[in-house]
């Protein structure tokens, strides 16, 4: 089996290299052929980092993913501010994806211990998951809320919500598997090398954290990452 999903990312990573590669070579080669106004300058320029930030988004999962496996990644936990740190990825996304619907209910405050790096990987792949699997037109939502026993925190609750097919019963526990994909590599249409929500859930076990999937109401999937401080 595990053969198998290691063949499905060999398939997989050429399909997403090769994209951004030829979208950024094409736009590069237009700039210095052509002299275009400024506007379009901008907007060729704009496509570019938009294609290498998925090669970067790519390769980071890639490198971390080995360093994890391998126990070579230096963990760094320090006391961090979640809220400020989804509220930054937020940011980044909508920079990324203006045409898409983000909304945010980010509870001020929700300390937790951990390495940003890794947390910030986890908030983006659950956020580029739900972006892929829903349409342009619906709305994709992440919330945090801390959860209080007496005057101290006991939890923190990171959500992220979409309202795109939904992933069947009994795909629910499989998808946080390495390499794992529903459908078939050679035709599916989405885009993902299967390492996305490995990461989720080796990263959130990292920090003393739950991660699940459930439906979203009426359709979707809802993500749920719970912090225990």
């Amino acid at each position: 089996y595990l053969q198998h999903q290691q063949q499905n990312l060999m398939l997989a990573v050429p399909h997403e290299l090769k994209p951004p590669i030829y979208v950024a070579k094409l736009t590069l080669e237009t700039l210095q052929k052509y002299n275009l106004e400024p506007g379009k300058q901008k907007k060729i320029i704009r496509t570019t980092l938009d294609e290498t930030a998925r090669l970067d988004f790519l390769t980071n999962n890639i490198l971390i993913s080995s360093q994890l496996e391998g126990h070579k990644y230096k963990s760094s936990k320090e006391e961090l501010d979640l809220s400020t740190l989804l509220k930054d990825c937020m940011h980044d996304f909508r920079n990324r994806f203006p045409e898409r619907i983000l909304l945010e209910d980010i509870e001020a405050d929700a300390d937790v211990k951990g390495d940003a790096l890794l947390l910030q990987m986890m908030i983006n792949n659950l956020l580029e998951n739900a972006l892929k699997y829903s349409a342009r037109e619906n709305p994709v939502t992440a919330s945090l809320k801390k959860y209080r026993s007496g005057t101290s925190v006991n939890s923190v609750e990171l959500q992220v919500k979409d309202e795109g097919p939904g992933i069947p019963d009994d795909e629910k526990k499989k998808i946080f598997s390495k390499f794992y994909r529903i459908g078939n590599e050679a035709t599916r249409k989405t885009q993902g090398t299967g390492l996305g929500l490995y990461l989720c859930r080796k990263i959130a076990r990292d920090h003393n954290a739950d991660i699940s999937v459930t439906d979203n109401k009426p359709g979707g999937s809802n993500f749920t990452v719970i912090f225990h401080t």
